[in-house]
């Protein structure tokens, strides 16, 4: 086996056509990432649901600071509960023939770069199982300027809390450190609760949840997020002016409330908005829901 393959991610990612980094993952262009800072959690959802994506969110995480949003691309890492004979060899194998340094856990962080999110998957392991205190917290947050998503736990919470750049999502917090748990991947599937995500995922984590994003599906969110963000506002201000009702809507719009929002487009828009072609239809459709509420 090979730790953080090339070939194997290549071979687990097809539907991406686009650019990729060195080590295999798909390159999600640098807009995207930016454009996705300000997608909701239902939006993002919506475009995964209507490609039959059902298990890309996780919910349930302790987070330092409430209102974080994380937003990056996945380096997973995978853990098993500790068995001696693999553990040895596996250690043996990374530093010997990988040349890799110290701990496993810090094998994935020498592996990040800007705008990357670290994806580990712990199992729920929070107990001996706190992937990072404040010093490799240090270290992922210096690397990506993003943070980490850890299926398990943390320790150091009060100083990680001060570091900048440093958004986190745990299952919990522990004074002991990280015992008893064996790395047997780097860059592969990952388990994170109810979801899966792979290497290159656009991770995306609100006060929701997290979400993980195929990169192929990524600008698709984007869009249709942009879409749906200017015809709430649309919506909002009719209700707050009475126009319409509620029932009017959160069903499919009339003929004549298309017209009207065509017409307020010409004088309204969001910044960075401006750039949405509505001369083209949206990538995918909509789904039936969408179609009869904005919720």
């Amino acid at each position: 086996m090979k730790f953080d393959n090339r070939e194997d991610i290549i071979q687990l990612t097809p539907l991406w056509e686009g650019e990729r980094f060195e080590d295999g993952r798909p390159k999600v262009p640098d807009d995207i990432i930016r454009r996705m800072q300000r997608v909701t959690m239902e939006e993002a959802w919506a475009v995964l649901w209507r490609h039959d994506y059902h298990f890309q969110f996780e919910g349930g995480w302790v987070t330092l600071r409430p209102y974080d949003k994380i937003v990056g691309r996945a380096v997973t890492g995978v853990f098993v509960p500790h068995r001696p004979d693999l553990h040895d060899y596996l250690m043996q194998y990374g530093h010997e023939q990988e040349k890799r340094i110290g701990a496993m856990n810090s094998w994935v962080i020498e592996t990040l770069r800007e705008d990357d999110v670290i994806v580990i998957d712990l199992f729920g392991k929070v107990y001996e199982g706190t992937y990072s205190g404040a010093n490799l917290s240090t270290a992922i947050a210096t690397r990506t300027k993003r943070g980490q998503v850890i299926n398990g736990g943390i320790r150091d919470a009060e100083q990680i809390i001060d570091i900048p750049n440093c958004v986190t999502f745990c299952k919990g917090m522990d004074p002991t450190p990280i015992r008893n748990v064996t790395l047997v991947g780097m860059n592969v599937p990952c388990r994170i609760g109810a979801a899966t995500c792979m290497p290159g995922d656009v991770v995306l984590g609100t006060m929701t949840g997290v979400l993980f994003i195929p990169p192929h599906l990524a600008e698709e969110v984007v869009e249709h997020s942009e879409r749906t963000q200017l015809r709430e506002h649309f919506s909002h201000q009719r209700l707050r002016e009475g126009i319409y009702n509620s029932s009017q809507m959160d069903t499919k719009w009339t003929e004549a409330i298309e017209a009207d929002f065509d017409e307020w487009r010409k004088t309204h828009t969001i910044d960075d908005l401006e750039h949405i072609d509505w001369t083209k239809p949206e990538k995918g459709g909509t789904t039936e829901n969408e179609e009869t509420t904005l919720g």
